[in-house]
């Protein structure tokens, strides 16, 4: 048996030693270079992924509208009766005003008077914000989606803004008197209606 000292002194250089023996790794100097390659490259990258996150809530949101809008119309066509679909905080009553970004509510009105009379009355109510990034409103003169048994929303057209809070409308749901919900994006940066 020989002396460890002596199998050291025998091993080849590193160039010619067996893969066993070889060091591998990597280099401060290689971590800070990739480093600032993806720093760099992430902050190129940033601002345009804002804008498309933005861009995917709206046409979240967008897809909500809809979805309820003909969930409404069809109520109204399976229970032949006039059903309402209008903003509200609470789930149980409308709001007054233009403002769908807190949810909205789906319900019978039998009487005409806009307003849920029994629990029974309503159909579903979601209560949960669209997103707290985006403003929801409909337009001044009519403040809530009113539906006939034959599917008809009587009255002048509604329409839905989903805006940033920036100010800058992102898309729109129109509502036509025939019932028909139809969306639309500005091709350009156009201002949010007040």
């Amino acid at each position: 048996m020989e002396p460890e000292g002596k199998n050291m002194a025998r091993m080849p250089p590193a160039s010619l030693a067996p893969a066993r023996f070889r060091q591998t790794g990597i280099t401060l100097v290689e971590v800070i270079v990739c480093a600032c390659v993806l720093w760099i490259t992430a902050a190129i990258a940033a601002p345009s992924m804002d804008r498309l996150i933005e861009r995917q809530r709206a046409i979240a949101a967008n897809h909500n509208l809809i979805t309820h809008l003909a969930q409404a119309r069809m109520t109204a066509i399976t229970r032949s009766a006039p059903v309402i679909l209008c903003p509200s905080r609470d789930g149980a009553t409308c709001n007054a005003n233009t403002d769908w970004g807190d949810g909205w509510l789906l319900f019978l009105d039998r009487d005409g008077n806009r307003q849920p009379d029994q629990p029974a009355d309503i159909v579903g109510a979601d209560s949960t914000p669209a997103s707290r990034h985006l403003r929801l409103t409909s337009t001044a003169g009519r403040k809530q989606v009113r539906y006939l048994p034959d599917g008809r929303s009587a009255g002048s057209n509604l329409t839905l803004c989903i805006c940033n809070k920036k100010g800058e409308l992102l898309s729109s749901v129109v509502v036509n008197n025939a019932g028909r919900a139809r969306s639309s994006r500005p091709a350009a940066p156009t201002a949010c209606p007040a």
